[in-house]
């Protein structure tokens, strides 16, 4: 009778353990970084940072700094094609042929639209395989075959399309209808869609690309739902994003904004970090949702833009004084004129960088300093800057990181968890923590 159980015993225990999840990656603490009375917050960087094999530091590097070089690149080219479209006239004809097809001034400003999206998708082509597909095979950060990745890219072609010729609209519509303040009612009216945007994001653009999923893993989804609530953060669900079908890189957020927002984390972040280093990951998307950074941002993108309009009054107006009628611009209203306002815009952000990643910078250190505080996971955090790592330089200079970096530089994030656990190790301590 025995023998006869057996093969169904087998499917059974194969049966519950594929409905087990799989084990969690085990935290790994350098001899160095183990806490204790010599704990020294420099050498536990240090141990860390050696981690990480010099052929793995050396690639990553390599990535890095060449996006230095495509910043430039990319804003020389750019502004090239703009400047082609100008003077060859071919924005005129854009508009043109936007006219033939129908006289309603706002269809035409977004046939016109359309046409120069579709010419900028196709002239920035090339550049745009080298830096999106094949520069991210060479360094093994992609994950995505050709199709896939040009499937993507004609997504975003198309919510430009649809999404911007929107804006556009109402732009020139208010270039029209006001002429003589459109730069201040045009920067209210860009901060508009820019908040709208972050609305719709998470529940509406972002699973055009990747598929959201309520993450079954109640190991960890109980976790993140507790200390979203210890924090505020009014949350039922956490989703797990399919985002390895692009790359390896982790990642989370907390979305959206008004009652849109969605806390997700992508399955390269269930794979490869341990439940610390999510805690810590998540901490940290929450400190930027707790401390309003989505709100912070639009206040200064409300002052950058209504500065930026008002440059970019006075160069439309010199430029069309200038060049307008050779390039067959009727006025700042004609949808022509748009490769020249984003041209201005354009050299204005270039310019703009080291201040927008200050910025940006800024809210990340008090994100991490936030994630610290409440996910209490130090060794956690330096985990996930360790995997960041792979496509970011682990130990820039300060002007490196003053002027190229979004982010703080990895050796200042693992230094700022070093720092945090240094002065936190009474925690452990039952009897008396921290001397209460």
């Amino acid at each position: 009778m025995i023998p006869r159980l057996l093969p169904l015993l087998l499917l059974l225990s194969l049966l519950a353990a594929a409905q087990t999840p799989p084990a969690a990656p085990v935290l790994k603490i350098p001899a160095a970084a183990q806490a204790g009375p010599g704990f020294n917050a420099e050498a536990a960087t240090n141990a860390y940072l050696a981690t990480v094999p010099p052929s793995a530091k050396a690639r990553s590097d390599a990535y890095f700094e060449g996006g230095y070089w495509l910043i430039l690149w990319d804003f020389l080219y750019g502004s090239a094609v703009l400047i082609l479209l100008l003077v060859t006239g071919w924005s005129a004809r854009l508009r043109e042929l936007a006219e033939r097809i129908t006289r309603r001034k706002p269809l035409v400003t977004w046939l016109y639209w359309a046409g120069f999206s579709i010419t900028l998708f196709v002239l920035g082509f090339p550049l745009a395989v080298y830096e999106g597909f094949l520069r991210e095979r060479q360094y093994r950060l992609m994950n995505q075959s050709f199709g896939g990745w040009f499937g993507d890219q004609a997504k975003m072609l198309g919510i430009n399309m649809a999404l911007g010729g929107l804006m556009v609209m109402a732009l020139f519509g208010i270039v029209r209808r006001l002429p003589k303040t459109w730069h201040l009612w045009g920067a209210g009216a860009a901060v508009v869609f820019q908040a709208f945007f972050i609305l719709i994001q998470p529940v509406f653009i972002d699973p055009m690309f990747n598929k959201y999923t309520p993450l079954k893993d109640a190991r960890i989804r109980e976790p993140i739902l507790r200390l979203a609530r210890q924090n505020g953060i009014r949350a039922n669900e956490v989703y797990e994003v399919d985002a390895s079908r692009q790359s390896n890189r982790v990642s989370a957020n907390v979305a959206g904004l008004l009652g849109s927002e969605r806390i997700a984390l992508n399955d390269n972040l269930l794979k490869r970090c341990s439940p610390q280093a999510i805690m810590s990951t998540m901490g940290h998307e929450m400190g930027h949702y707790v401390m309003h950074h989505v709100l912070n941002f639009l206040a200064y993108f409300t002052i950058l833009v209504a500065i930026f309009f008002g440059v970019l009054r006075w160069g439309l107006d010199w430029s069309l004084g200038r060049w307008g009628e050779r390039w067959g611009i009727r006025g700042v209203g004609d949808p022509a004129v748009l490769p020249l306002a984003a041209l201005i815009l354009s050299v204005l952000f270039f310019v703009g960088t080291p201040v927008t990643n200050t910025l940006s910078r800024a809210q990340e250190y008090e994100a991490d300093v936030f994630g610290l505080n409440t996910a209490r996971q130090p060794d956690g955090e330096a985990e996930t800057d360790l995997l960041l790592g792979e496509y970011r330089k682990l130990d820039p200079t300060p002007l490196e990181e003053f002027i190229f970096f979004d982010h703080p530089g990895g050796r200042t994030r693992i230094y700022t968890a070093m720092r945090w656990k240094a002065e936190n190790q009474c925690l452990g301590d039952a009897v008396n923590p921290c001397g209460r």
